[in-house]
């Protein structure tokens, strides 16, 4: 697979993942390819606003592979950026969970050779997308409430022509969400208030702390710690799970992949922040609405062998087997 230029997100918090990076480096320098730096918390001009994921691929050259070292935050920051093109991206993990990032650093060099050579395990998984009835926006102030150090906000998302795909009564917005889109109370004193329509059709409305939205990747982050169900990577369709909510009915619900959940701010409610992948993107105010769908393009990860994703689930949540069960399996891990 002809690879001659790699896009590098780096977690610079992490000595182990800078030395990561140089491995990177020196492989690929001995093979001529070129590195390029996907600095995402860097700026033109305004020190207190970021690019959008376009100009970041344009300011890195377009490359053909993205590699992230890091936990999966920074999996998901290079995510965003490879969306762009559809190019893969290669998760190397030096962060504490590391559900998305898959290659070990001493795997590194193993892993870029498998891809240059076309060896390597491309996964698809399925990502989602928005609309809304209005551009999103970020009111004054927030970056500097939010930032906590971490660097500044993400930008509003651009939008993008319409496609065919969903309802065209509102603006598409150009986001790529691989774990989730959440709507969350924005005042601590004032619950969401929010109709829940699939497919145009209201379903129920909820008061609650927060609604996440998510993809089966993203069912076992944020909607997992919410208690909603773990769906397989490989499924196309869409989880939906309140949190906190002030109603008996408190399940989650999963829709196919050509359906669409969209989440309406009711009246009285106070405002409601938007967060996709966990970063801040805007801000509804009571009327307005977004529809989370399916996206038409797929993220693609490169494994260095075929993914077990049962076995990873059980290692990183430290899942434990009930005593009663232990107690009816033999010393061989058989049914008695």
């Amino acid at each position: 697979m002809s690879c001659r230029r790699i896009g590098l997100v780096v977690h610079q918090g992490r000595p182990a993942a800078v030395a990561a990076g140089e491995v990177v480096r020196r492989w690929s320098g001995e093979r001529g390819i070129d590195v390029r730096d996907v600095d995402v918390w860097k700026t033109d001009g305004d020190p207190g606003t970021r690019r959008h994921a376009k100009d970041e691929v344009s300011s890195t050259g377009h490359p053909d592979l993205v590699v992230t070292i890091g936990g999966d935050g920074t999996f998901l920051r290079g995510a965003r950026v490879a969306a762009v093109d559809g190019v893969p991206v290669l998760g190397v993990n030096s962060g504490r969970v590391g559900f998305l990032t898959e290659i070990e650093p001493s795997e590194i060099a193993e892993s870029l050779s498998a891809f240059e050579a076309g060896e390597a395990v491309i996964e698809e998984r399925q990502v989602l997308t928005m609309e809304a009835s209005r551009p999103l926006e970020i009111p004054g102030g927030m970056g500097a409430l939010l930032c906590y150090s971490r660097g500044p906000l993400l930008p509003p998302p651009q939008l993008r022509p319409y496609s065919g795909v969903g309802s065209s009564t509102g603006v598409q917005l150009d986001v790529t969400a691989v774990n989730d889109v959440v709507f969350e109370k924005l005042a601590r004193d004032r619950q969401a208030s929010l109709g829940v329509y699939i497919n145009g059709e209201l379903f129920a409305s909820y008061s609650a702390d927060a609604l996440i939205v998510a993809s089966p990747t993203g069912s076992t982050a944020y909607n997992f710690a919410a208690g909603g169900p773990v769906l397989s990577p490989r499924m196309r369709g869409i989880v939906f799970t309140p949190v906190a909510p002030h109603m008996v009915f408190n399940r989650s619900v999963v829709v196919a992949p050509d359906e669409t959940v969209a989440v309406r701010v009711l009246e009285g409610s106070g405002q409601v922040a938007v967060s996709v992948d966990g970063q801040l993107r805007g801000v509804l105010d009571p009327g307005d609405w977004v529809s989370v769908l399916a996206a038409e393009w797929l993220i693609r990860l490169v494994r260095l062998r075929p993914a077990n994703f049962y076995s990873r689930l059980r290692q990183r949540f430290g899942l434990s087997d009930a005593p009663a069960a232990i107690a009816d399996t033999n010393h061989t891990g058989e049914p008695r």
